[in-house]
């Protein structure tokens, strides 16, 4: 079967019971036993849940993994990719990363005995210049929040096998619809299904998905001993919303490439950063990996008023946190997804202060193209 397809089918026959073509919502906690001597596939479900077990076949499915663990959010998913590494071990992070996870990397690994060093992802060879003995592990992402940067991920993630290491990737931004990384030599591949994969702003949620069993088992057992897993209703509204993944993201991709060509060409902003634009530095590359160029775009003002200005001055995109929903959202990274890092360390990474994130949602872009329009006016 074909991904939208699969989105639909995997684990989704009809109810035995009464034939319910939507699976139902088994809103359990405990589950019961015949006997005392067969255990029950699930029992408990804190373990497992028959919402959750379909929802993990499904984004197993969808990345080209074998298996999938959820959890309770995105940063649960991170987490759990971290903790293979234990005390004495060394995390090689990207410089351009989500500001949950440098937070992760800056505050908390080192109070367990991690080190933490960057490299820059569009150079796979600078992490010869910081690997060590203790390396155990290489996080990443692309495109990148919220600067839109794209790197190789075959050559990344070919770059860091070289050395052993246990190769995580974010592909939040992008989706399974738009690139599938464990198929380009990532070993880990984590989602914040809060954003596209549920994609209507109505639950938090994180996935792994791997295709070594052996990383599957941990990471289920990491779920299972921590008990950060999401609810059945959250599983269950979350495979609601994984059925309209493929069109979703066709029509974010399309409408965000309708507003950032309308931004480039207005003389109040200074710079559109969208891989889908010829223009972008790293064009060619998102071309190679990616079937479509995503739904996020960020944008340069002349100055941080304007910036400001735009920001609370839009009627259709909503000022607010978070990404990936139906919705049109517009976001300040500085005091939002970014606001863990200095100022310092964001213009390091290419965040000024006269930037703002946009998540184009799929209301009509005529509409949107028109709300930023009297917002810059």
């Amino acid at each position: 079967m074909r991904f939208a397809t699969r989105a639909l089918r995997i684990g989704q026959e009809p109810d035995p019971k009464y034939r319910a073509v939507i699976q139902p919502l088994y809103q359990s906690s405990t589950f019961a036993w015949a006997d005392l001597d067969h255990i029950p596939a699930i029992d408990y479900t804190r373990c497992q849940n028959p919402n959750r077990e379909t929802l993990e076949q499904v984004i197993a499915s969808l990345e080209n993994g074998t298996r999938a663990t959820v959890y309770s959010s995105g940063m649960s998913a991170i987490g759990a990719a971290f903790s293979l590494l234990q005390k004495g071990d060394h995390l090689l992070m990207a410089t351009e990363i989500y500001g949950g996870t440098f937070r992760i990397a800056e505050k908390w690994l080192p109070r367990q005995g991690v080190s933490v060093s960057s490299f820059c992802p569009h150079n796979p060879l600078t992490i010869r210049d910081v690997i060590r003995p203790e390396s155990k592990m290489l996080i990443f992402e692309t495109p990148a929040n919220p600067n839109l940067r794209v790197c190789d991920i075959r050559a990344v993630a070919a770059e860091a096998k070289k050395h052993g290491l246990i190769v995580v990737f974010d592909n939040t931004f992008a989706s399974p619809a738009l690139q599938n990384p464990l198929d380009l030599g990532v070993d880990i591949v984590v989602h914040s299904t809060t954003k596209y994969i549920a994609g209507h702003s109505d639950i938090i949620g994180g996935a792994t998905v791997v295709k070594d069993e052996e990383l599957g088992v941990w990471l289920y057992e990491y779920a299972k001993a921590w008990g950060c897993v999401p609810s059945p209703f959250d599983c269950w509204l979350s495979l609601r919303g994984v059925k309209t993944l493929g069109i979703r993201m066709a029509q974010h991709s399309s409408n965000a490439l309708a507003v950032a060509e309308f931004l480039e060409k207005h003389p109040g902003v200074a710079k559109v950063h969208y891989p889908g634009l010829p223009t972008h530095p790293d064009h060619q590359i998102a071309k190679s990996q990616m079937t479509s160029f995503g739904g996020m775009l960020a944008v340069e003002f002349h100055s941080v008023e304007a910036a400001r200005k735009v920001a609370e001055s839009t009627k259709v995109f909503i000022l607010a946190e978070s990404l990936g929903g139906v919705e049109s959202l517009i976001a300040y990274p500085p005091l939002m997804s970014h606001a863990t890092m200095t100022e310092e360390q964001r213009l390091e990474r290419g965040i000024p202060p006269t930037m703002l994130r946009l998540s184009v949602g799929i209301e009509d872009p005529a509409d949107l193209i028109e709300d930023l329009e009297q917002a810059l006016a």
